[in-house]
């Protein structure tokens, strides 16, 4: 597994843009798994990690080089990128917005997202996403974590952007953001925005950045099917890096879910959100 990754802002005690939320995901599929799904030719053994933070380093697939005429080599191959997007012209990364989402729909007009919408999509594994259910301003009621995984168990593929970051000494680090959408109902009534998903059947579509412009995948960056998702009220355990499975063992929710208002009516509370 291929990975350019150095140390270009304080790991994880970063201060994010206000318009990108930070968050967990977890990713605890063994490489055979990966293999099987992506059409990898190898990836490395790579620990189950129940709770990666914006920063660390994270797997995404991309498209290999086009392969000589007759060439049997895999169409796509794994490599290790930091999570928190750095566009190429940033000149002092510690000054710039940890950018570890992008919004589907206006990536391709913004500065930061343009080239790598056209030029490096990517997939992100994981097995699931942690998000919060804030309460409504002025009530005493505390935010509940939820693990919002596939109903049918798997891995899930977000669809990602890449950038390499080239420090003046000639370093480099290749980064990565999520992009994201509106949430479909199973997830509205925690948070209004979601992970796009890409579903196996459209893999090449969304990494063929020579012949796929953005306008043309664009059907593609859409909520996921209502019954994709199920969410599990979890602890608050995951406000902390490093904890286990346990981190995912369902608990009894802190008070009846309620129905989905204005995101401005909700106390964000200083907890991380993930989209």
């Amino acid at each position: 597994m291929e990975s350019k990754i150095t140390s270009v802002v304080d790991p994880y005690y970063v201060k994010c843009h206000i318009d990108v939320m930070c968050g967990r995901f977890a990713l605890t599929a063994t490489p055979e798994e990966l293999l099987e799904l992506f059409g990898l030719l190898e990836a490395e053994g790579f620990p189950a990690r129940f709770n990666i933070a914006p920063t660390q380093p994270i797997i995404v697939i991309v498209a290999s080089d086009r392969p000589e005429p007759g060439s049997n080599l895999p169409e796509r191959k794994a490599v290790l990128v930091r999570w928190g997007f750095t566009p190429g012209w940033v000149k002092d990364p510690s000054k710039f917005p940890l950018l570890i989402n992008a919004r589907a729909e206006t990536a391709i007009g913004k500065a930061a997202f343009r080239a790598a919408m056209r030029h490096r999509r990517v997939l992100v594994p994981a097995s699931g996403f942690y998000e919060w259910r804030r309460p409504v301003k002025g009530s005493r009621e505390a935010s509940q974590a939820f693990w919002v995984r596939p109903k049918k168990g798997g891995i899930v593929a977000f669809a990602g952007l890449m950038e390499t970051w080239s420090s003046a000494d000639g370093s480099e680090v290749d980064t990565a953001a999520i992009l994201t959408t509106d949430a479909n109902r199973a997830v509205s009534h925690i948070h209004d925005r979601m992970p796009v998903v890409i579903q196996p059947e459209d893999f090449s579509r969304w990494l063929d950045c020579k012949s796929q412009e953005p306008r043309e995948v664009a059907d593609l960056m859409v909520p996921a099917a209502e019954d994709y998702f199920e969410a599990i009220p979890v602890s608050d355990k995951v406000n902390k890096v490093g904890t286990g499975p346990e981190l995912q063992d369902e608990v009894a929710p802190i008070a009846p879910i309620p129905k989905r208002g204005r995101s401005d009516d909700r106390d964000d509370g200083g907890q991380m959100s993930l989209f």
